[in-house]
Order: C-alpha cells, then sequence, then structure tokens
C-alpha cells in the first residue's frame, strides 16, 4: 500500500501543545502513515510475548499494568484521531481534553482479555491511518483547539505516532 509512505511535514512550534515535543521528535522522519503502520507491527509483536502474569502487572507499585497501558494507546489514538477528523472537516468549537488516569481506571482493561484489547488497538489503528490517508496536504495545516491550546492535524498525525513510540519505550525500559 504505498499511500502509508506518504510525507507529511513536521509541525512547527506553536501547532501543539509543549508537551508534545517529547512525542514528536520520538518521529524520525516525516513518513507519519509509514511509522504507524510499523509501530502497530512491532507493538503487536512485542505484546504477543508477554506472560499472562507480565500482562496483569505494572512495572512499580500503582503503575498500569500493560493491558491498562495498551487501553491508555488506544484511547489516546481514538482521541487524537477524532481532534484531527474536527479539525479537518473546519470545527471551531473548542475540543475537550481528557484525564489519562481517569479514563485507564474506567477502562476495565484487567478483565479484559488482551486478545479483545488488541483487536480494539488495531481497529483503532488502521481507522487512524485511513482517516489520515484521506486527508489533502492543505487540510493537515488546518489548526482548531484542544484544551484550550491550538493544535494542527498534522501535529495530531505526529502525537498519535509519537505517543506509542513513547510507550513502547517505556515498555522495553521498564516492563521487560
Amino acid at each position: 500500500m504505498q499511500e502509508e509512505y506518504r510525507k507529511i511535514s513536521r509541525p512547527e512550534e506553536g501547532e501543539y501543545a509543549p508537551y508534545a515535543i517529547s512525542y514528536i521528535s520520538l518521529v524520525p522522519d516525516e513518513r507519519v502513515l509509514y511509522h504507524l503502520q510499523q509501530n502497530n507491527n512491532a507493538l503487536n509483536k512485542l505484546i504477543a510475548a508477554q506472560s499472562e502474569d507480565r500482562l496483569n502487572k505494572g512495572y512499580a507499585p500503582g503503575k498500569w499494568t500493560l493491558k491498562e497501558l495498551m487501553v491508555h494507546v488506544t484511547d489516546t489514538e481514538r482521541i487524537f484521531a477524532y481532534r484531527a477528523l474536527c479539525i479537518a472537516r473546519g470545527e471551531q468549537a473548542l475540543l475537550p481534553g481528557f484525564d489519562e488516569n481517569a479514563y485507564a481506571a474506567a477502562s476495565d482493561a484487567q478483565n479484559r482479555s488482551i486478545e479483545n484489547i488488541m483487536v480494539e488497538y488495531n481497529s483503532v489503528r488502521q481507522a487512524s491511518i485511513a482517516l489520515l490517508s484521506g486527508f489533502s496536504d492543505e487540510v493537515f495545516l488546518n489548526i482548531g483547539n484542544a484544551n484550550n491550546i491550538p493544535v494542527s492535524v498534522r501535529a495530531l498525525a505526529y502525537q498519535i505516532a509519537g505517543h506509542e513510540m513513547h510507550h513502547m519505550n517505556i515498555i522495553k525500559e521498564r516492563y521487560l
């Protein structure tokens, strides 16, 4: 599929919240859609290699389990993709923020199978790639307002990829 190699120019300062640079900077080049697909494949392999015991434990007391972490990655991607859709379509209303810890606590991840969690994750990822693939170069420059901060569609694409890369690094460094 040639579309996943499409280049999307890197967002500039002022197109994202200050915290987002930590995610955006993890994306190595402008092939964001390619990285979304490659990250998807890598994370599936990484999670599939984990025991049920490992999936149900945090790396320290009070930290999310791998199941909760996977639901968090999925929830965050879904929210960023929704924001991208709204801004791409010209939405001018303020898009709300979200409390990631409250979402994780309400996710019921511990009572879900990893297979169920991964089906949702993979579905959201493919939907995000399809959504972003359909935007014109001009649409990626649209800027809206999420959580009282200006954000561009392209910044949200980079945040989806970089947020996942961030959590893949945490899994490798702290969980394994």
